[in-house]
């Protein structure tokens, strides 16, 4: 009769388990991905930035045959906006968009972008952001423990809407209670402008017009739209002072971990989906034009001239160019032409 083989402690079991090839301990089915990431929005799912960055998933997985799996969390899931960007910038979340006004906060010179009347059209926007100025912006986000992994998408052009007057020139501003959001940026360009601007929560912006706290307010049209504003305003003025656009921004650390081809896929079929959604804002804004014409907003078509002249009267673009840097506002004027 032979002897019973003794039982082996816990410290021998782990001792054994460690001298195992790893591939023999951790394994997979055969269809799960390789790398498995999380992309965080602060947008709603019918968004276009959500629309196009799905088909860029579906795009990643098959170019990579499903090693990589990207799974997509809209509308502030996972956080608000200043949560993700600390989820970010800790690896917890690999991927997020955000808008460059609010990333500003960390990068101050992606604020850039916000400039009043820095940008007279789309094409002036693209030629900046695609060029040396926006590439001057993602080496400044490069510089913290995040990156830009695509060239930036397109948050649109704020407009200016009232209940109480028509806003035809700067000087029609004067004294005009307009809602903005928190963004200091925002707040200096209309006391600029002789107007008193009240940062308001956006979640209380239909109230505040409502009951004439403030007499307009300041926004996308898509934002307009979304959020039944035409129903407590009369005209929107189409200033245009101001352009935001949406950066995906990833770990570094993570990011860079991942193989270059990876790397590469990923940011090819971002840029892509970044061309598709750019053209949807612009063809969306043509058509929310006419579909708020239909609701009784009345739409003017304003200069930029005398707005741009008030504020060269002003501190602001100087105020604005000491805190961005020499190198960047150079970079904008390039563009923009000069300002202030």
């Amino acid at each position: 009769m032979t002897n019973p083989r003794p039982a082996l402690s816990r410290r021998a079991v782990l001792a054994r388990a460690a001298t195992l090839p790893l591939f023999s301990i951790v394994t997979r089915p055969a269809d799960a991905a390789e790398f498995d990431l999380k992309y965080a929005t602060g947008q709603d799912p019918a968004h276009p930035v959500n629309v196009r960055a799905k088909e860029a998933f579906a795009r990643i997985r098959e170019a990579t045959s499903g090693r990589v799996n990207i799974r997509h969390f809209p509308a502030n899931q996972l956080g608000s906006d200043t949560d993700l960007l600390a989820q970010v910038r800790n690896g917890s979340v690999e991927f997020f968009n955000l808008s460059s006004l609010i990333l500003a906060t960390f990068v101050p010179v992606s604020g850039i972008t916000s400039v009043g009347f820095a940008f007279k059209n789309y094409a002036d926007v693209w030629k900046a952001m695609d060029g040396d100025l926006g590439k001057h912006i993602r080496a400044e986000i490069a510089r913290r423990p995040i990156l830009t992994v695509s060239k930036i998408w397109d948050n649109g052009f704020r407009h200016i809407s009232s209940s109480t007057r028509e806003i035809k020139s700067a000087a029609d501003l004067k004294g005009f209670k307009v809602r903005v959001p928190a963004a200091p940026a925002l707040t200096s360009l209309f006391k600029s402008l002789d107007a008193a601007p009240s940062p308001i929560n956006f979640n209380e912006v239909y109230t505040a017009l409502q009951t004439k706290v403030v007499e307009g307010q300041e926004n996308p049209l898509a934002i307009f739209a979304t959020a039944r504003l035409y129903e407590v305003q009369k005209s929107c003025s189409l200033t245009g002072h101001v352009w935001d656009g949406y950066w995906v921004l990833a770990n570094k650390r993570i990011f860079e971990r991942l193989p270059v081809d990876i790397q590469q896929i990923i940011s090819r079929e971002l840029d892509r989906s970044a061309d598709d959604q750019r053209a949807d804002i612009a063809g969306l804004s043509t058509k929310l034009v006419a579909d708020l014409k239909a609701k009784g907003i009345n739409f003017l078509n304003v200069s930029q001239d005398s707005f741009r002249e008030q504020l060269a009267r002003t501190t602001f673009y100087a105020d604005w160019k000491a805190k961005y840097g020499e190198t960047a506002w150079e970079l904008l004027e390039k563009v923009s032409g000069k300002l202030g």
